[in-house]
C-alpha cells in the first residue's frame, strides 16, 4: 500500500503489478499514523501524494492528487478517492511550487532513483512529509531469524533514514512506533502475533515478502510454525507480550525548505486541477 512500483531495466512492470493484487484488503490505514501524517501536513490545502498506492493514507479534508505507476493499484483505489496520475516519482508532470505539500508513504525504497524522486517533491512543493524505515531495523526483526532473506533484502533496496533526511534537508525526523493492535499490515505490524506471518494473505501484503524466492519465505514459515506449536517461539521473543508498541523503524521525516527559484525546471503551470490526464 501507498509505495510506487518500480521500473528496472530487467523488469519494464512495476512491482506491484505483479504483486499488489488484494493490496487494498491487508493495508488498511492505521488510525495512529493517520494522525501523525495529518499533524505532519499541518494547514496544507493542497497535497500531492506520490506513490500512492489504493490511498489509504490521503487526507480526506484536503484537495488531494494522487500519483502511482501501477495500474494494478490504481484500479484498488476506492471510488471517490482522489484523482490520479499515472507516473514515476522521478518524473513528476506538475508545476514548480503547485502543492502546498507533497507527501511519500512507504514507497521511496521502490523507486529507480531516489535522489532524483526527491528533487522532483522538493520542486513541486513547498513542503515534504515521507514516512520510510530504518532497513538496519527491519533487518533486526525477529521474522528475520526464520527468514534471513529478508535481513538481505531490506538492507539491499531501501536507502537509510540519514541520507533521505540529507535529500530533504531535514533535521524533523519522527518515530512512528507500531501499536500492538496495528491495524496497517506493514511487514513488522505483527511483531506480537507470530501466527499471522503463516496466513499467505498476511505475507502477500508485505512487499518484501513478495518479493523473495518463495521457497525461502516457505522453509521458514515452516520452521515458525513448528516454533509456535511447541513453545520456542514464546521462550525466545515472548518478552514482546510485556510491551503495547514497538520501535520497527518506521520513521516521518518532515522538511519545509527555502524554495530555490533558479533551481527550478521550467513546466506550464495552468493549474493542476485541470492541467492533468487523470487515469481514474
Amino acid at each position: 500500500m501507498l509505495e510506487e512500483g518500480q521500473r528496472t531495466a530487467n523488469d519494464p512492470v512495476p512491482v506491484y503489478d505483479r504483486i499488489g493484487i488484494g493490496y487494498v484488503t491487508g493495508r488498511q490505514p492505521d488510525p495512529r499514523w493517520m494522525r501523525q501524517i495529518e499533524r505532519a501536513i499541518g494547514d496544507g490545502v493542497r497535497v500531492l501524494d506520490v506513490g500512492a498506492g489504493t490511498g489509504s493514507y490521503e487526507p480526506t479534508d484536503r484537495t488531494v492528487v494522487a500519483v502511482e505507476p501501477s495500474r494494478t493499484m490504481i484500479e484498488q483505489r476506492a471510488r471517490g478517492s482522489a484523482p490520479v496520475v499515472q507516473a514515476v516519482a522521478q518524473n513528476l508532470p506538475f508545476a514548480d511550487g503547485e502543492f502546498d505539500v507533497a507527501m511519500a508513504i512507504l514507497t521511496v525504497h521502490h523507486w529507480a532513483d531516489v535522489d532524483a524522486g526527491i528533487a522532483e517533491l522538493r520542486r513541486v512543493s513547498r513542503r515534504q512529509v515521507v514516512l520510510t524505515y530504518d532497513p538496519r531495523l527491519h533487518a533486526r526483526f525477529w521474522l528475520c531469524d526464520y527468514i534471513p532473506e529478508i535481513a538481505r533484502f531490506e538492507l539491499g533496496r531501501a536507502p537509510s533514514v540519514e541520507r533521505l533526511a540529507s535529500l530533504l534537508e531535514s533535521e524533523d525526523v519522527r518515530t512512528l512506533r507500531v501499536p500492538a493492535n496495528m491495524r496497517d499490515g506493514v511487514l513488522i505490524a505483527n511483531w506480537q502475533r507470530p501466527q499471522a506471518y503463516l496466513e499467505p494473505a498476511v505475507r502477500a501484503c508485505c512487499s518484501g515478502l513478495a518479493q523473495l524466492d518463495q521457497h525461502a519465505v516457505d522453509a521458514g514459515i515452516r520452521r515458525l510454525r513448528i516454533d509456535i506449536g511447541d513453545g520456542t517461539w514464546d521462550r525466545r521473543y515472548g518478552h514482546l507480550n510485556a510491551h503495547t508498541d514497538y520501535d520497527g523503524g518506521y520513521r516521518l521525516i518532515i522538511a519545509e525548505p527555502e524554495i530555490d527559484c533558479t533551481a527550478m525546471k521550467t513546466t506550464s503551470n495552468t493549474g493542476y486541477a485541470d492541467s492533468h490526464r487523470y487515469v481514474r
